[in-house]
């Protein structure tokens, strides 16, 4: 099986690459949709941005965006639906609408986060955060990033167990740019084995990050190319979700991905 692709849907006004696109519940739909056309095999959404300098934003807004758009592609398309949301509230209210992932960026740390996910029938991806998305971007410090990050995940995967969701409800995602330097990012990119290692499904967002104009010098509108090479590299270093903005071109590279790994072209 190829490695999956999760499209970005950001319903927010302020997201670092598409805020104000889709923020408007009709727009949201129509690119949804379209993500699924081009070979998406999750649509997550999102209706707080947490870039960096990001402000929170309340429960009502974040329901109020999300909600009846998950609502509206649950009776549209099959493709699952995922919630990115630190909220209990938010989750619980997606879950309800159709969702059937919780994509947390704090790894359910906030009150009532655990015993909401607990109770509910989704799964869980459990994101590595250093920082709030006003200061995580400060002077983030790691003794060494890969081993602290997996051990910061490790703790949160107990946790939940101990909170009574079961380990294969779980994924982790090491979380590129959220409180890590461009050489942290690498370093994470070179040993995400590690984290493939411990057994658990592992999702990646690098999509148009930041990384890319250390790397490259391009803005975020022409990062496409760089985003594509650093989704596979991720797949090829055994990532099972990678969540993008260009899906078409993404699921392209994962089907090459793939190709490579069964070694033969018999079945092609």
């Amino acid at each position: 099986m190829r490695p999956l692709v999760m499209g970005i849907l950001n319903v927010t006004p302020d997201s670092f690459s598409d805020g104000g696109q889709f923020d408007e519940h009709d727009a949201a739909v129509v690119q949804a949709l379209r993500m699924v056309e081009e070979g998406a095999d999750i649509i997550d959404i999102g209706g707080e941005s947490t870039r960096p300098g990001a402000t929170a934003v309340p429960v009502e807004l974040e329901l109020e965006r999300t909600v009846p758009v998950i609502e509206r592609l649950k009776s549209r398309s099959d493709v699952p639906l995922s919630i990115d949301s630190s909220k209990p509230q938010v989750m619980a209210a997606a879950v309800a609408a159709g969702a059937v992932l919780i994509n947390d960026v704090n790894a359910l740390q906030a009150d009532g986060a655990l015993a909401t996910a607990a109770a509910l029938d989704a799964d869980v991806c459990l994101m590595h955060r250093q920082g709030t998305p006003r200061t995580m971007q400060a002077a983030p410090v790691y003794d060494d990033v890969v081993a602290d990050v997996r051990a910061a995940l490790l703790a949160r995967v107990t946790a939940c167990e101990e909170a009574g969701i079961e380990r294969s409800r779980l994924l982790i995602d090491p979380g590129f740019g959220f409180g890590k330097t461009v050489g942290h990012n690498l370093q994470l990119l070179r040993g995400l084995g590690k984290f493939v290692a411990t057994g658990l499904p592992v999702l990646v967002g690098l999509s148009r990050k930041s990384m890319l104009q250390a790397v490259t010098g391009r803005a975020v509108a022409q990062r496409l190319a760089g985003s594509v090479a650093l989704a596979a590299l991720a797949a090829d270093r055994g990532a099972r979700v990678v969540r993008v903005h260009d899906v078409a071109q993404t699921v392209d590279a994962m089907r090459v991905v793939q190709a490579m790994r069964d070694g033969s072209s018999d079945n092609l």
